[in-house]
């Protein structure tokens, strides 16, 4: 008997799905932007040789990035403001002039403490003063955005408008309650001179700028990428109605970013004051065009991008200042101009923040 092989008939296969990776695998990283990094330290190098001396370019450098470092402290609150809550604050200026001046409380009745060269002492004093200043600023910040700027969210129109007003009126309150006189504010005697490294001097008081400035940074850093707090404002500004849904007040959050804002430029109007040493009503809108200037340089609401190009445009003045001082009136804008030209969205735009 014949028998015929049967081919068995298997069962149609499905496709399976591809394997899921393991729970514990890293996710791939972003890759990073160095390119803006190198630019403060690439200056630097290149203008060693174009100045010639390295005593001079040392207190050259130094006096750039302390200057770049109160910039930023004072553009930080500004672009932190416009990057998490898209409001643009042209009175910003109004809150480093109130901080200044706050700060003369203290300082003006406790000058009698500043004149003894005692290095604790006078950090004391001055750390005293910082605080009224920020606190005062970032009150003030609350009622700013409770009473001004509430009203006008969405609309960027009405924001420049109505926060030039309120910048306008803040200026013509501190003459009104401080008096329109500019008011000396000399530094503390152990921040007075120089230290010497070599033949190149460097004041304490720009050392001590630095430091702050590099302080201010870091805990930026740290709250925004580190925090529960930065990662609940972060999470607000892509996806507000998700982080009400779980149950966190975005809106709270949103006022206390402003109010924080506020104190970093109250901080940076006492520095600021201190470097000039004499305050007057008008110095806030004074430095609005550098603020913004900086700002536009590093991106809309980028703090690294702030911070790096409030550093470049001092250290290009500073550098101008000594090799060509007509070039120096224009050189933030030349810096700007070219960094756009560069990257038209800033060194740090909203995608590569």
């Amino acid at each position: 008997m014949n028998v015929t092989a049967q081919t068995p008939v298997l069962p149609p296969t499905t496709a399976l799905p591809p394997a899921a990776p393991p729970s514990d695998a890293a996710l791939p990283s972003a890759p990073r932007d160095l390119a803006p990094l190198l630019l403060v330290p690439a200056l630097m190098l290149l203008m060693l040789p174009l100045v010639g001396s390295f005593p001079i370019w040392l207190t050259l450098t130094v006096a750039g990035l302390a200057m770049g470092m109160m910039i930023f402290i004072m553009a930080s609150g500004l672009t932190l403001v416009f990057g998490l809550m898209d409001v643009l604050n042209f009175g910003h200026g109004a809150f480093v002039a109130v901080g200044a001046y706050a700060a003369t409380m203290v300082l003006l009745p406790m000058q009698n403490m500043l004149e003894i060269d005692s290095l604790p002492l006078n950090l004391g004093v001055l750390a005293l003063a910082i605080g009224v200043a920020m606190l005062t600023t970032a009150v003030l910040g609350w009622a700013f955005e409770r009473i001004i700027i509430a009203p006008v969210y969405g609309q960027h129109l009405k924001q420049i408008l109505i926060t030039m007003g309120g910048m306008i009126v803040a200026e013509q309150l501190i003459n009104v309650i401080w008096g329109a006189e500019q008011i000396a504010l000399p530094l503390p005697a152990s921040l007075r001179g120089a230290i010497l490294f070599g033949d190149a001097a460097v004041e304490k008081y720009r050392l001590v700028a630095v430091v702050i400035g590099l302080v201010v940074f870091a805990a930026m850093f740290l709250v925004l990428n580190r925090t529960k707090i930065g990662l609940l404002i972060r999470a607000g500004v892509e996806n507000r109605e998700m982080v009400e849904a779980l149950g966190y007040r975005v809106r709270r959050l949103f006022v206390a970013v402003f109010a924080a804002g506020s104190a970093l430029a109250g901080l940076g109007g006492v520095l600021w004051g201190l470097y000039k040493e004499s305050l007057t009503a008008a110095m806030g809108s004074e430095i609005m065009v550098m603020i913004f200037i900086v700002i536009i340089i590093g991106g809309l609401g980028s703090v690294g991008g702030c911070f790096i190009g409030a550093l470049l445009m001092a250290l290009v003045a500073n550098y101008a200042g000594f090799l060509a001082p007509k070039v120096a009136l224009i050189s933030h804008i030349i810096l700007m101009i070219a960094i756009l030209l560069w990257r038209p969205a800033g060194l740090y735009s909203g995608s590569r923040r």
